[in-house]
């Protein structure tokens, strides 16, 4: 099954659009078919050779414009910096995606506290910061904007072995819903999708390297029997960062197949895993 762009041509025309994490996976997925409706894409990472490599690929592929700019969300000042460098080229950004991440599998008793502060200060610290700093921004200069957060199903059913992005997830459904109230008076909406599986070659290594994803494979929990396609989630996205969505705000659209009606806690199978498989899997992430 071949899925296809739903949006009419240019829906974003002249649109600027600032995605975090937007050099790889969904981020990467999303902001191609942003530009090849008519946006400029800022994309923002730790990883600037891999920023630039999909900048010259995304430009090369839809003709659009795209800056790569390197920030580590967990730094305000640094955000600060992506968004002046952004309204220097384009002249101004009109949306955000909150769609940097970290995560990965593991007992929660084995986890350190560093290690939990990693994925909490990626994805809660880094959504509000950037939130936060263009926020403020649009207010100041009287400009409208839309927000849209990545989250996931179990930012309210919770899960096991996911606790720290479990935790994270939900602080950022919080901050969506109530920026949603509190920023509509300065034409500012915020809205949420909670995708499914939605397999990318990084995330999925990591989080289930080896040969478990073949032991726990994630289809067998969603309804309609198969993973989701990136063309699907990234249709969702256009069209809550485009006008057709003006009505829309404070909403979070589940996208997953009906996998967390099936089962709550995308992660709760992992009770199958055995402690040594447990080590072998610490084992190789340390690796990566």
């Amino acid at each position: 099954m071949k899925i296809e762009g739903m949006l009419k041509d240019q829906a974003l025309k002249d649109k600027t659009i600032l995605i975090t994490g937007g050099g790889t996976g969904l981020g990467k997925s999303m902001g191609k078919y942003f530009m090849q409706l008519g946006a400029n894409l800022i994309i923002a990472s730790r990883k600037e050779d891999v920023l630039e490599d999909t900048a010259a690929e995304l430009m090369r592929e839809t003709g659009g414009k795209v800056l790569p700019v390197g920030c580590d969300v967990r730094n305000y000042d640094q955000i600060q910096g992506v968004i002046e460098k952004g309204i220097e080229f384009f002249g101004k950004i009109d949306g955000l995606v909150n769609n940097a991440a970290g995560n990965f599998v593991s007992p929660t008793e084995r986890l350190s506290h560093r290690a939990f502060d990693i994925v909490v200060d990626i994805v809660l610290k880094g959504s509000y910061n950037t939130t936060l700093a263009l926020g403020k921004r649009w207010i100041k200069d009287n400009t409208p904007g839309v927000i849209l957060n990545i989250v996931a199903t179990y930012a309210w059913t919770g899960s096991g072995y996911v606790v720290p992005s479990a935790c994270s997830k939900a602080g950022v459904l919080a901050l969506t819903r109530s920026l949603a109230v509190e920023w509509a008076k300065y034409n500012i909406r915020s809205n949420a999708i909670a995708p499914g599986p939605f397999p990318t070659e990084g995330a999925w290594s990591r989080l289930l390297p080896g040969n478990l994803k073949d032991q726990f494979m994630p289809q067998e929990n969603v309804p309609v029997g198969r993973m989701g396609e990136h063309q699907e989630l990234a249709n969702l996205a256009a069209y809550l960062m485009s006008d057709y969505s003006s009505f829309m705000n404070g909403e979070v659209v589940t996208i997953d197949g009906g996998e967390w009606l099936k089962g709550a806690g995308e992660f709760n199978h992992l009770d199958r895993v055995t402690p040594e498989m447990w080590d072998s899997l610490a084992s190789m992430r340390k690796k990566s």
